[in-house]
């Protein structure tokens, strides 16, 4: 049986209508460089793909991937929700920069591992990790798996139900914790969206104390319908800007610095995630494609486009068989590596996480 999660996404897979774009999606062909791989991207935004990048050794196992993030060192760190009864099975895997295996943890998010990020304090790298389900938790970890810290909802914001911080449970709904991402201030403090649950985004300190909460359950223009990929978007230094993947409203919100609201950006199949590099950032979308964007959050490429397809067959996610070289089926997440290559998780039953080289 289905979770509310894939019902969620199926009913709004039927009712989407087709994103709008300025590009329609790119042609696939062979590389020249290597056999398998393909080139992928219009002029001036060609990257050459390889699905299936990093692999795992035989004690363990893809169990839907979610989310991406790279450190300094260019190790790529892969959570997936994994299954909350393999209790044992880590739900986060580390890789080096050509794709090894290098260790993995997090057992602890395990049935419902869902956002990752890497911070730099300081001269020290940490890792920011959030679950859903019955997990209902977000830490601050060591690159190397060490808990620093974990918290629970945060009651003082009024919002939740009785007992959701003490005793978390697998029950979804508005007074219900499900966190997503993150995104990282300046000053140490950070946003987590509670993209699954209340819909609003938390503010906290550097320490995971909670500060206050905007948004909430909405129609637009600040309130959400599933907030679930949030980033501060610093390509104007002198102007930052939060951006919300709006998923459900297949928007992204943008706000000023000051929190206050200044515009809808449509066009986009269940945006749900955002990371930048240089003057790009890359917007995820759940159907079925990766978009690069400028600043003024204009289409200038979409990569790897099946979205006719994967909107008429929502069972394609577990039919690896029925996957295309070069396509995705539902792109959860998307980070960029140091020399703007970039690395994406699917939502996929088996787990996908696909490396795309920057050749241009």
């Amino acid at each position: 049986m289905p979770n509310r999660r894939e019902a969620i996404l199926a009913g709004t897979s039927l009712a989407l209508t087709a994103a709008t774009g300025m590009f329609s999606a790119p042609a696939v062909r062979a590389s020249d460089k290597s056999g398998s791989k393909m080139v992928i991207g219009p002029d001036g935004y060609e990257f050459e793909i390889q699905h299936n990048w990093p692999q795992l050794p035989d004690k363990h196992h893809w169990q839907t991937t979610h989310n991406v993030a790279v450190d300094s060192q260019q190790n790529l760190y892969v959570i997936h929700e994994g299954r909350e009864n393999l209790k044992d099975h880590p739900s986060i895997f580390v890789f080096d920069n050509q794709g090894k295996f290098i260790r993995a943890f997090g057992e602890q998010f395990q049935g419902g591992g869902h956002g990752i990020e890497v911070r730099k304090e300081g001269n020290e790298e940490f890792l920011y990790v959030c679950a859903y389900q019955q997990v209902k938790s977000f830490a601050k970890l060591t690159l190397a798996g060490e808990t620093v810290w974990q918290k629970y909802a945060p009651m003082e914001s009024g919002i939740y139900a009785e007992g959701e911080a003490k005793d978390p449970k697998k029950v979804w709904g508005r007074d219900r914790f499900m966190p997503t991402n993150f995104a990282f201030l300046d000053n140490g403090d950070f946003y987590l969206a509670d993209g699954y649950g209340s819909f609003f985004v938390h503010h906290y300190d550097k320490d995971g104390n909670w500060k206050s909460k905007f948004g909430g359950p909405g129609d637009g223009k600040g309130t959400f319908a599933t907030p679930h990929g949030i980033w501060i978007d610093k390509r104007d230094a002198e102007n930052p800007k939060t951006v919300v993947c709006d998923r459900a409203h297949h928007t992204l919100q943008v706000f000023a610095a000051d929190g206050s609201y200044e515009k809808t950006v449509s066009g986009f199949g269940l945006p749900a995630n955002l990371d930048t590099w240089n003057d790009w950032m890359i917007v995820p979308e759940l159907q079925a494609r990766l978009s690069i964007i400028d600043k003024d959050y204009n289409v200038l490429a979409q990569l790897g486009a099946d979205v006719d397809r994967i909107k008429a067959d929502g069972k394609i996610r577990n039919q690896p068989d029925n996957w295309l070289e070069g396509k995705f089926v539902h792109p959860h997440d998307a980070c960029f590596g140091p020399e703007g290559d970039i690395f994406v998780a699917e939502w996929v039953a088996t787990g996908r996480v696909s490396k795309l080289k920057r050749l241009t």
